[in-house]
């Protein structure tokens, strides 16, 4: 709890985010087409589809920002996964690790940084993540290009 500046006591609630039913994402990608846009390869578009699909996946990671929900994910990761609604496809992405299927799975990147602070995956990891490199070829690539300045 917490007071507020008229002295009024406002309780800090834990609330579950609502679930996107299969029927509510479908409905979603229908209303905005995937025609007409460009298409970049190994890229996930994160467009309005995107954001209904990772809803939940990207409320869990905003409450991320209370330290106590963080200790509460580390102590049940299932179950804090369970209490959002998470499909099983971001539930695996998360207990894999895999920054790239969260966000192929919705999840937006600076929700997901929360995310990846938890996992403890530095910058460069979730770089050579993003491109398909080990994390030394990562690492590597980026002092080659400081240098080429």
């Amino acid at each position: 709890m917490r007071q507020h500046a008229a002295g009024t006591i406002i309780a800090r609630t834990q609330r579950r985010a609502p679930v996107m039913s299969s029927t509510r994402i479908d409905e979603a990608e229908a209303i905005v087409p995937l025609s007409g846009r460009r298409a970049i390869p190994g890229t996930s578009i994160f467009d309005g589809a995107a954001a209904l699909r990772g809803y939940a996946l990207n409320a869990m990671c905003y409450s991320f920002n209370d330290p106590a929900n963080r200790a509460a994910f580390k102590a049940d990761e299932a179950g804090y996964c369970a209490r959002f609604g998470l499909t099983r496809e971001q539930r695996q992405a998360v207990a894999g690790r895999d920054v790239l299927q969260l966000i192929a799975a919705g999840g937006n990147i600076y929700y997901l940084a929360k995310l990846a602070g938890i996992f403890g995956l530095s910058v460069q990891e979730i770089g050579a993540q993003q491109t398909g490199m080990t994390v030394e070829a990562f690492k590597a690539r980026l002092a080659a290009l400081a240098e080429e300045r």
